[in-house]
């Protein structure tokens, strides 16, 4: 199995997290500057279209371009406190199909003060009419950043379902 991970805002993958996702298989995890790079979802998708890639995990941000990838690639994504309703950096969003037909776990920290789950939830409600197997973890314990138990558990979780 191949992984792609995509990291949050000036962000990158911790050894620690990289450990938990190569027991599942290899992993791809890019450098993304967000911040100088408005079309990072293109260019991610534009360079790993000859990958084979199975699942992508993203957080935050990287969780927002982990969405749209997924529904370009047609691929299961895991995405932690997805900056899908707002974001602090611009972005340009390609047209997607409107959905993946694969599954989207999401998994929302309802501590998190970044990015507000509120917001990720209406947001998602208003794509209810679209064709989309969505699991939603709201997870009280949360804030935004993912700590160690929680990204190997909701990560084993999202394994075992695909």
């Amino acid at each position: 199995m191949t992984i792609l991970y995509i990291h949050g805002l000036n962000g990158s993958l911790s050894q620690e997290k990289l450990d938990i996702l190569e027991t599942y298989g290899n992993v791809l995890s890019p450098s993304i500057d967000y911040n100088n790079n408005v079309n990072s979802i293109i260019d991610l998708h534009s360079s790993h279209q000859q990958t084979a890639i199975n699942v992508i995990i993203g957080s935050s941000m990287g969780g927002f371009a982990a969405y749209h990838l997924s529904k370009l690639y047609k691929l299961p994504c895991l995405i932690f406190n997805p900056a899908l309703a707002q974001r602090s950096v611009h972005q340009l969003i390609p047209e997607t199909p409107k959905s993946s037909e694969n599954l989207t776990h999401i998994v929302l920290g309802s501590k998190d003060p970044i990015v507000q789950p509120k917001g990720t939830l209406e947001f998602l409600g208003n794509l209810l009419y679209q064709p989309q197997d969505y699991t939603i973890s709201i997870r009280h314990d949360l804030a935004h950043r993912i700590p160690l138990s929680v990204f190997k558990e909701e990560v084993s979780k999202f394994m075992e379902k695909l």
